[in-house]
């Protein structure tokens, strides 16, 4: 599968991309939900939820035939503090470490996702799409590493 997908290998793909996002999406708007006493924290969950909602309606453009115009992509930084992280599910034990840990693994893995995609897609339009939506979740990842960073690792 290197290089070029086949029409209906790359639709599977990107239907299941939409997939990842929507999941994303309740994900984030259960965190908000769940983040009552953290007003600052239910708003930047609830904003991740409405900027992955972007994400699944530019996925669903493509699958209509939409082809995105190319950008420039920025450089974003890597912490990589979930890079040592062990498993947790942050919904069964909501704690906000544990919120923030789930949120940073669910960045990187869509991140993976759309980097895989981008390097297995031949039009350049779609691969710079896919380029720009693993910055977005690089971009994310960050602000919740920086989060982490502020308030879990400092108050240990």
């Amino acid at each position: 599968m290197e290089g070029q997908m086949d029409k209906n290998s790359f639709e599977d793909v990107i239907d299941f991309a939409i997939d990842k996002e929507q999941e994303a999406v309740d994900f984030y708007n259960e965190l908000a939900r769940r983040s009552q006493n953290k007003p600052q924290m239910r708003e930047i969950f609830t904003q991740f939820a409405n900027e992955e909602t972007a994400h699944k309606t530019r996925l669903q453009g493509i699958k209509r035939g939409w082809r995105p115009s190319p950008s420039g992509h920025d450089n974003i930084m890597n912490l990589k503090i979930i890079d040592y992280m062990v498993e947790g599910d942050p919904l069964m034990e909501m704690d906000y470490q544990r919120a923030l840990i789930g949120a940073m693994k669910r960045e990187k893995a869509a991140f993976r996702l759309y980097t895989d995609l981008a390097a297995r897609t031949a039009d350049i339009d779609t691969k710079n799409l896919f380029l720009a939506l693993a910055q977005d979740e690089a971009r994310h990842k960050l602000r919740f590493e920086v989060e982490y960073d502020d308030v879990i690792l400092r108050e240990n």
